[in-house]
């Protein structure tokens, strides 16, 4: 057995077996694979071997689909049989939502190049001539869909991974895993019969594919990884006649999905393997995965999938006469959403994390080449944040794994609508106001784990929002929130902002280095774009400077805020803020790029640094009724970023709103959240001051032309690509410096014109056709762009402008395109909706207001 590697790859699934052969594709030989048993032990073994390219994420969907074309190529580099079965698929809808949804799964299909085709109910029937048509109101078909052999899959990654040099060790118990004295990983083994030891690996990278083992692979680092176990059963059926005929006419019966009936179904020699994701789904060992389950199944309970498969009897009569030949229950992995836990871990370099992959056969090889570039390169090459382990936080505790796995599961095959949150797990992180928000009618979603209102309801009224792909009964309330803003003034909670202290002598310059933008000297603020090595967005940050405190001539009473001491700081403070779902991201990425010297402190503030906002036209006149603070125009201008005291209760205050509108942000200790809540709405009352919400927040900053993170901005975009250009000083050395500089460094008049045309993307705004009011529907995201009839971009976000009077789409085409007078079409539902390209944005154009 070898004593060094470059990487130990730590379980032998059809996962972990891609991890190590895509390294081995990227030139990495040098690589090993650790196997307690033997290959497909654990979960990939009993899997049905389904493959399919739909999800939910476009971006997740584009690996699955680089996942079964891979497949064709490991078989023929390991000479290896994958038992490649592409039948195509066709997903069934009962019902006109469900129909919706795959006319939205269709829409994103004509960019990703899937090639997907909806179906009437009797096109469907000549595909699953099982079905009975009464049930169904349409279908679509997908021809890259099937299924393959797991095993043979597993052993051809390992086999061609091997012919380049890899090797794998079975029978091989990894029991310890520790630091190593030069920064690696000491990677301890053992013989899984004798207990007896087989040597020390030590590593520069440790990639966790435990599969049912994750969570043990974890904890030997001290990683509690919110990964549970689900028992899954399916089925096999006797041979089935109508199947014969099917095959004798027009060969292997495709696969198939009955969302309505929440079961799946594919033919296995001559009759059907059918499976189901059902309601009362059960988890399997909560705590702790016994070390002796191997190739091991768990007896089966056909009660518990009862009514599903009395659905499924209705939907497909045939099945109801055929005869069971087995039933396979074995437990398999999820996350809390269902997405795979892919990446490096916060605070413990070179540990990577590949589990949680519950489709590996769709998912498997899109995750093991994200994984090996991101090893490799230091970049995953792929849009992969709907996978990223660091959409987690410490929340994610084992009890809120149960619950949100749980959840999920029983979710499988049901629709998810765009303005629809989960129940489970949820009031456990709320703001000191929380009570008061919601004593005015909040109706809340959450945000990496804290609540946050999207919208107030009438009182009196059940603060619920109807979940559709259209509008809602919001609609009427987040435009009355949406106008009072734009009036006079509103007033909403920022606590799920993201906020980080950074301190120290270097503090500046290591912002300087680390951001693209310029580091803000004390008492401003500025938008910072973030980028990797690429030049490509990985932060949408906004960094504020508060100065030392070195007192002031003449000792003006105004200079001192904070009491006592709060003249003790001898260097400056940086704040940065930012989406509150990519805390962990960044704390990540702040992380990986810290000077050894010890030179800078960085504190994540969380929720215990608590935000609220006001904004409109009357925000100055109540801000100056709550402080002795200069709040005028020249006072604190635009980006301004103080200290001041609201009434009794000290508070850093920054210039700006997302509104796009003049505005305040608050931000203090949690301690004093209620107490300025309540001064400003008392203080309020006479300006009409109102509560809004994210709905609404939404609808202001759409016609401003504002993006978002992990919409707009994507670490597959670069800034100038994102409109955010204008932020980037290229004239100083950053992260991403050198990428973006020999794409756009120019000088001279013509500089902003060569960056532009520089650009191979390009984000615009458009308004879009569509019926007045409740009526009418929006996007809502991913829906493809068409320019004169031809696809040739995406929509990132999107939805009403109410100030505006319009429904507004932001998106990303062709960089020639973004000054086009041609035609623009947005499919919204299945139907092409006209689109007008905005010059600029809807409201205030020139900036005005929020400058005013």
């Amino acid at each position: 057995m070898k004593t060094d590697a470059r990487v130990v790859v730590v379980g032998g699934g059809v996962v972990g077996a891609s991890v190590l052969y895509h390294l081995t594709k990227a030139g990495w030989t040098d690589v090993v694979l650790i196997e307690r048993t033997e290959l497909t032990a654990g979960s990939t073994w009993h899997s049905a071997g389904g493959m399919h390219t739909l999800n939910g994420d476009p971006n997740v969907a584009q690996l699955q689909r680089y996942t079964i074309d891979l497949y064709a190529e490991i078989e023929a580099i390991s000479g290896q049989d994958c038992g490649i079965h592409l039948t195509g698929g066709v997903m069934l809808a009962d019902t006109e939502q469900r129909f919706d949804w795959l006319k939205m799964a269709h829409a994103r299909g004509r960019y990703l190049g899937l090639e997907t085709e909806l179906l009437s109910v009797v096109e469907a029937k000549q595909l699953v001539p099982l079905l009975d048509e009464k049930h169904f109101v349409g279908a679509m078909y997908d021809p890259h869909e099937g299924h393959v052999d797991p095993a043979g899959v597993t052993h051809a990654y390992a086999k061609a991974a091997g012919l380049k040099g890899a090797a794998t060790y079975r029978n091989t118990w990894v029991r310890e895993i520790n630091r190593a004295s030069d920064g690696g990983w000491d990677v301890h083994t053992y013989d899984t019969a004798s207990g007896d030891e087989k040597g020390v690996i030590r590593c520069e990278h440790v990639v966790n594919a435990g599969g049912l083992w994750a969570r043990e692979v974890g904890r030997m680092v001290g990683l509690d990884l919110p990964v549970l176990a689900m028992e899954h059963q399916y089925l096999v059926t006797e041979d089935i006649e109508v199947i014969a005929e099917h095959n004798r006419e027009h060969g292997e019966l495709v696969h198939c999905i009955d969302f309505g009936g929440e079961i799946y179904l594919r033919q296995e020699g001559g009759g059907l393997l059918l499976g189901t994701y059902e309601r009362n789904g059960q988890p399997w060992s909560p705590r702790q995965t016994p070390w002796d389950f191997s190739m091991r199944l768990l007896p089966p309970d056909l009660e518990r999938i009862a009514d599903s498969l009395e659905v499924g009897f209705r939907h497909f009569p045939a099945i109801r006469e055929a005869g069971i030949k087995r039933v396979i229950n074995g437990p398999f992995t999820f996350a809390p959403d269902g997405n795979p836990l892919l990446g490096p871990v916060l605070g413990l370099p070179g540990y990577w994390s590949a589990c949680a992959v519950m489709a590996g056969l769709s998912q498997g090889g899109g995750v093991g080449v994200a994984l090996a570039n991101w090893i490799t390169e230091g970049d995953p090459g792929f849009d992969v944040w709907g996978m990223d382990v660091a959409r987690f936080g410490d929340f994610a505790i084992p009890s809120y794994t149960g619950a949100k796995v749980a959840e999920n599961y029983s979710r499988r095959f049901r629709i998810r609508f765009p303005n629809e949150f989960l129940p489970a797990a949820r009031t456990v992180q709320t703001s000191p106001i929380f009570d008061l928000l919601g004593a005015q009618n909040a109706v809340f979603g959450d945000g990496f784990g804290l609540e946050a209102p999207l919208w107030f309801a009438p009182q009196g009224a059940d603060p619920v929002e109807e979940v559709t792909f259209g509008r809602s009964n919001a609609w009427d309330q987040v435009r009355a929130e949406a106008l009072a803003v734009r009036a006079g003034v509103g007033i909403s909670e920022t606590t799920g902002f993201c906020k980080f202290m950074v301190t120290g002598p270097d503090a500046r310059g290591y912002l300087d280095r680390l951001l693209a933008s310029r580091v803000p000297k004390a008492g401003r603020m500025a938008l910072a774009p973030m980028t990797n090595e690429k030049g490509n967005l990985i932060g949408d940050l906004t960094v504020a400077c508060l100065g030392a405190a070195p007192g002031h001539a003449e000792g003006p009473e105004a200079t001192i805020v904070g009491g006592t001491t709060g003249n003790m700081r001898g260097d400056e403070r940086f704040v940065v803020f930012g989406s509150g779902i990519a805390e962990r991201y960044y704390e990540r990425w702040f992380q990986q790029q810290m000077p050894v010297d010890g030179g800078v402190s960085i504190d994540t503030l969380g929720a215990e640094m608590c935000g609220l906002s006001i904004a409109g036209p009357n925000s100055r006149s109540l801000l100056e009724k709550l402080t002795d603070a200069d709040v005028s125009a020249h006072g604190m201008r635009f980006m301004a970023f103080t200290e001041l005291n609201i009434g009794l209760a000290p508070v850093l205050c920054g210039r700006v709103s997302y509104t796009g509108d003049l505005g305040y942000e608050f931000w203090m200790p949690a301690r004093y959240q209620r107490y300025v809540y309540q001064q400003l709405l008392s203080a309020g009352e006479e300006f009409g001051l109102r509560h809004f919400g994210l709905h609404a927040l939404n609808s202001l900053r759409l016609e401003k032309g504002f993006g978002s993170w992990a919409r707009e901005y994507r670490p597959i975009y670069d800034p100038f690509e994102a409109a955010l250009g204008r932020f980037v000083r290229l004239e100083k050395d950053f992260i991403g410096r050198d990428a973006l500089a020999e794409k756009y460094a120019s000088s001279g008049p013509g500089q902003k014109l060569a960056q532009k045309l520089a650009r191979k993307l390009a984000l615009c705004s458009w308004t879009v056709d569509s019926e007045p009011g409740r009526a009418g529907a929006d996007v809502i995201g991913d829906e493809p762009i068409a320019y004169e009839g031809d696809v040739v971009g995406w929509v990132t976000s999107g939805g009403y402008a109410h100030h505006s009077e319009t429904s507004v789409a932001l998106g990303y085409v062709p960089a020639e395109l973004s000054g086009a007078v041609g035609t623009f079409e947005i499919e919204i539902l299945g139907r092409q909706r006209e689109a007008k390209l905005i010059d600029g944005c809807l409201w205030d154009q020139q900036g005005e207001r929020m400058r005013s």
